[in-house]
């Protein structure tokens, strides 16, 4: 079957489209190397057909839309590893080819989203999840251009703006977004009702309600037990329809690079995100395949048949993650 016949957002208007799951646990699981500063980017440059492969086990599990690998490719990192402009651009590009190889293989119908990660990615250090870098909006437009640009080129159906810890990162990114034209989803990361950044959370989904780009807000890669509050306040604010992926629980230790798993099963209510208008749901980091799948079997969609319109148990994905 080939890609999506349609927009995303025409299909979010009609039912829940699933998401994928985390990449870089998925790369990990076939065994790839992700050390060092260009993390799965680094699997982009030297092993793509891994990532085709991490692309098709989401698309087998039921995905119906992929997130490329370029979350973490910024031209100033690759610079500093030897990668000039040309190349890190040919990067983006082939992030995006792989996806849609495997989208046209697909016996589903799956649309490619181009990961647009924050700035604080690309520095390695856990920033993502601090915000507040010191640069101006201007200065992170200035960074966030022309890596979307590049993206654009390569024809994604989507931009998966993504894991935005700050709301003056997402004035500048809408900047962007406007300036292009390009569709995307808007998806902070967030703690304890705020930003990671500490900004109120009304306040940063106020910024995208008169976006015309953005055709979905929500969150991602965060606790599962903050989405619900997060949804609610962007529902009020935007009125768009909602995304939520968080991760497992797990919490990121950005000086040893690992992960502290909480020790049980956290509650995955997937129902009550669903109720409260999210239509993209899916996994962040720590849910691979097997949790796509079983949010696969639970899904709702058809939004027009209210006999279909719940999760079978509301805890879809609890006990889905992959380490």
């Amino acid at each position: 079957m080939s890609r999506a016949s349609g927009p995303l957002a025409e299909a979010l208007a009609r039912r829940a489209v699933l998401l994928d799951g985390g990449l870089s646990n998925q790369l990990a699981a076939q065994g790839c190397d992700l050390s060092g500063d260009l993390w799965s980017g680094r699997v982009l440059v030297e092993h793509p057909e891994q990532v085709a492969a991490a692309h098709t086990a989401y698309a087998r599990a039921g995905a119906e839309v992929l997130i490329t690998a370029s979350y973490q490719v910024g031209y100033e990192t690759f610079a500093a590893h030897g990668h000039d402009h040309a190349e890190t651009t040919a990067l983006l590009h082939r992030g995006v080819r792989l996806a849609a190889r495997v989208a046209e293989a697909a016996d589903h119908e799956v649309w490619v989203a181009a990961s647009v990660g924050p700035y604080g990615a690309v520095l390695a250090d856990g920033s993502e999840y601090r915000g507040r870098y010191g640069l101006s909006v201007r200065q992170l437009a200035a960074f966030h251009r022309p890596r979307i640009e590049a993206l654009l080129a390569a024809g994604p159906d989507v931009l998966a703006v993504e894991t935005i810890p700050d709301s003056d990162e997402a004035e500048a990114l809408l900047g962007v977004l406007a300036d292009t034209g390009a569709s995307a989803w808007l998806s902070y990361t967030v703690a304890a009702g705020r930003t990671r950044a500490g900004q109120p959370l009304r306040e940063a989904f106020a910024l995208a309600a008169a976006s015309p780009q953005v055709i979905a807000v929500g969150v991602n890669c965060c606790d599962p037990a903050d989405v619900l509050p997060a949804l609610e306040a962007a529902a009020g604010e935007t009125g768009k329809p909602l995304v939520a992926y968080p991760n497992d629980g797990s919490a990121w230790d950005a000086g040893t690079r690992t992960w502290h798993t909480p020790h049980t099963p956290v509650p995955w209510p997937a129902q009550a995100w669903y109720t409260t208008g999210a239509r993209l749901i899916g996994g962040c980091c720590r849910i691979g395949p097997a949790g796509i799948a079983a949010m696969a079997a639970e899904m709702p969609h058809n939004t027009g048949d209210d006999s279909s319109n719940s999760f079978k148990n509301g805890r879809v994905g609890g006990g889905g993650a992959s380490t």
